[in-house]
């Protein structure tokens, strides 16, 4: 009787990758990424022309008026709607040819714990805006948004851990760079998403 050679080392390098699917969200697609960093790119467009205009202040000091929160408001609602329904495509569209479920535990346990965070800078911009401190608002969006993506990140790719740090800075860099804040916003939620998304794509989609 015959028996078949193996490999351990392949043996175990499938053990892994089988442990790394069923306990990773590796569905994201690179695609949404590139898609939300358009979305931020469009909104932020329509903010400054709809906004600053031809006078060209900083964001964070039209915002003072108060005469622009309900606009800033419905914008990021809309990015961030966008977004994330461009994230559910995407990332649909990658399982299916996978031939592998979206909706699993590993993706409820990711989007709480992406949630939570998100969430939490939300409602302290809402308190920010309420407390007439607008001037934070932008650079407190990019520091909670970049904490959901370290926390979110060993849940799926580790690069998302990465592109969070990136927000955290430039989150920071925003407070002290108030004439600047709309472009620093533009290039943490536009450029780098882009960014990201594409070399995610290339490395891990094509």
């Amino acid at each position: 009787m015959k028996t078949v050679a193996t490999n351990p080392k392949e043996d175990l390098q499938a053990i892994r990758d089988i442990m790394e699917r069923s306990s990773k969200f590796l569905s994201l697609s690179g695609l949404s990424g590139v898609f939300a960093g358009f979305c931020a790119l469009a909104g932020a467009t329509y903010l400054w022309w709809s906004i600053l205009g031809p006078n060209q202040l900083n964001f964070s000091q039209a915002l003072a008026g108060g005469l622009f929160t309900t606009r800033l408001l419905s914008v990021a609602l809309t990015v961030l709607v966008a977004a994330f329904l461009g994230a559910v495509y995407f990332s649909y569209r990658k399982a299916g040819r996978a031939g592998q479920p979206l909706w699993t535990l590993t993706t409820r346990r990711s989007l709480i714990h992406f949630l939570i965070p998100l969430a939490t800078g939300g409602i302290f911009c809402f308190v920010l805006i309420q407390g007439k401190m607008e001037g934070l608002v932008i650079p407190a969006s990019m520091v909670f948004y970049g904490l959901a993506l370290v926390n979110v990140g060993k849940f799926t790719f580790g690069e998302l851990h990465y592109l969070g740090l990136i927000q955290i800075l430039l989150g920071f860099l925003a407070v002290y760079l108030v004439a600047f804040d709309l472009v620093i916003w533009s290039a943490g939620f536009g450029i780098f998403h882009i960014i990201y998304g594409a070399l995610m794509y290339h490395r891990y989609e094509r």
